[in-house]
């Protein structure tokens, strides 16, 4: 069971992007958060959803957040994140070309404009910004500030005397040789700078100017520049969640902290950034963060192709690069940041990092308190079982009988182990029965522990009442496992999560927990990844059973035969109204395999 009070209390109070992901792993839905703590949360706590996000929540299993610098960078990570997954309940999906950027043309005296398309050789971008809106504030910015053009060439070229905007002091009429080149490239180059994030050398500048003019008591213009630095600082503000420059980069991010190593790793594909995930190495407790980052990036690439470029928050050893190149075919640089943009994606990737520690730190304690929870629960029926470090979970899964399948999932340490899971095709019994489906089950898992290879656990629960809880305790008992626990899961009225009921061995009361216990939250989670994972398999050996040509069965008939009968006759259908004569007509098939056929399918 998805325990979505857990994850709230892990949420930062931060804006970003999160992902709803269902039980196999497919995001559901992407979206884009102010504070993401209250924007999840009121996925479940509200009742007034409508039908569809209803259906989305109930398949939800985990949830992953990206936190970011402000909500204008959510926006558009967000708009990255749905093209790149197309989750199936999102609705909205912008154009590829739907962010405008501020351009500086290409011209002598370079043009200030508003942008939305594809980039023309030779000007430069800046953005992407998050609305049309916020563009034409940083163009009329720049203009008080830096008084650059925003007219079209034609206008431009065609001036003989100054307009409007340099009388009102928001353009210093290059197209008049009001100003000289030389002063024109300077304040072009000055904008560029500020775009770029260098507010520093911008900012110092204007303070020069504003000391000049109040040294010579020119108060008010000082007044106007002094306003001028506010409002640069205050108003314009660079996303760097997209880059202008169509390039691949990685970011990978190690940081310790509470005990804890995380390697954080961020794509970036066609200057577009994709989002980020945490990974947390095993057996890395002790482990230098130089060492784990060396060991993600080996690791990593090995089975998946390099950028050519990987920026890194620490330094690893030199012959990474030549390993990482080897794997990927092309050189690959490992290098620390080299500019403003790169700079705000190293310092979102370890603020992601720091997120994702702190979340597995509240879920590590959440689990301990569960397991802990259900040891005193179950109390004197755990027999010699101190502890609760792995458990092992059954279910049953057919279709009035048919493609019978039984599942096992592992629980260790309150963490599932997909990569231990097993399904058991049952076969050679009465279908529907399902205390046989459980015994054979329960047979085939345990045989090798009672021989002493497999590993032991320390409590087994079997989804099902009384009839199947019995059946596995006779296995177990004739296996020599008898002092194995074995707790059924019995649902409850209509089925209603928070009413199961326990079946506990030597004890003929079964037990009821709160809707509320954590003890009895685990045991749901279990239960239904055991639910899950025996309906996916049963799933599928249906299909392909009902997928089968009952052609396939009749002994002579090959492939090729096959495919003859069912081109002759336009299929199966035809081919069972076909007579013994029609069926000897087809190239291959003599009267005898003709009658065979004929037989088999009547």
């Amino acid at each position: 069971m998805f325990d979505s009070k857990a994850l709230i209390r892990s949420l930062p109070e931060e804006p970003g992007v999160y992902r709803m992901l269902d039980a196999a792993g497919q995001v559901l839905y992407v979206g884009k958060a102010k504070a993401l703590k209250k924007r999840v949360a009121s996925y479940f706590q509200k009742t007034n959803l409508s039908p569809r996000i209803r259906l989305m929540v109930g398949q939800v299993a985990s949830v992953e957040v990206t936190a970011t610098r402000s909500e204008a960078e959510a926006l558009i990570l967000e708009n990255n994140l749905i093209k790149s997954l197309a989750p199936k309940f999102n609705i909205l999906f912008r154009d590829d070309k739907s962010y405008p950027y501020i351009e500086l043309s290409a011209d002598a005296a370079p043009r200030i404009a508003f942008h939305r398309g594809s980039f023309d050789k030779g000007a430069r971008y800046f953005g992407p910004f998050p609305n049309a809106q916020a563009v034409r504030e940083s163009i009329h910015l720049l203009q008080r500030v830096f008084l650059l053009r925003t007219c079209e060439n034609p206008v431009f070229q065609n001036r003989s005397r100054p307009c409007l905007l340099h009388q009102i002091r928001r353009c210093s009429a290059p197209c008049v040789g009001l100003i000289s080149a030389a002063d024109y490239a300077a304040d072009v180059r000055l904008a560029e700078l500020f775009l770029k994030g260098r507010h520093g050398e911008v900012v110092d500048r204007l303070t020069e100017a504003m000391q000049a003019e109040a040294d010579q008591l020119r108060f008010e213009k000082a007044a106007a520049l002094r306003d001028q630095i506010r409002s640069l600082q205050n108003v314009l503000h660079r996303q760097y969640v997209e880059s202008a420059r169509d390039e691949d980069v990685d970011i990978v991010a190690a940081v310790a902290e509470r005990g804890m190593l995380v390697i954080n790793h961020a794509m970036v594909r066609g200057g577009r950034h994709l989002g980020d995930k945490a990974h947390f190495p095993q057996n890395a407790q002790e482990c230098p963060p130089e060492d784990a980052l060396q060991a993600f990036l080996e690791q990593h690439f090995a089975d998946h192709p390099a950028p050519p470029r990987i920026i890194l928050n620490l330094e690893v050893p030199g012959d990474c690069e030549a390993t990482l190149a080897l794997a990927a075919g092309h050189a690959v640089s490992l290098q620390p940041p080299r500019n403003e943009m790169e700079r705000a994606w190293l310092a979102m990737a370890e603020r992601n990092a720091r997120h994702a520690v702190a979340a597995q730190a509240m879920q590590k304690s959440n689990t301990e308190g569960r397991l802990e929870r259900l040891r005193e629960a179950l109390g004197a029926s755990l027999g010699a079982s101190e502890i609760l470090h792995r458990i092992e979970c059954f279910d049953i899964s057919h279709t009035m009988g048919e493609a019978t399948v039984a599942s096992c999932v592992i629980c260790v340490d309150g963490a599932m182990k997909n990569g231990e899971y097993r399904r058991y095709n049952i076969a050679g019994i009465t279908p529907g029965d399902d205390y046989a489906a459980m015994r054979q089950a329960l047979m085939r898992r345990y045989e090798k522990v009672a021989a002493g290879e497999g590993v032991r656990p320390d409590l087994i629960l079997i989804d099902g009442g009384k009839g199947q809880v019995g059946a596995a305790r006779e296995v177990l008992a004739e296996l020599g496992l008898a002092d194995l626990p074995a707790v059924g899961v019995a649902k409850g009225e209509e089925r209603k999560p928070g009413l199961e009921t326990l079946l506990l061995p030597d004890t003929a009361e079964p037990l009821n927990l709160p809707a509320n216990d954590p003890a009895l939250h685990l045991i749901q989670q279990i239960r239904d990844e055991a639910h899950r994972f025996a309906i996916a398999g049963h799933r599928a050996r249906r299909a392909k059973a009902r997928n089968r040509s009952t052609l396939e069965d009749i002994p002579g008939v090959g492939p090729a035969r096959r495919k003859r009968l069912l081109a002759q006759f336009g299929g199966l259908q035809g081919v069972r109204a076909a007579t013994v004569e029609d069926l000897c007509r087809v190239e291959g098939v003599s009267r005898k395999l003709a009658e065979q056929i004929y037989n088999q399918l009547h």
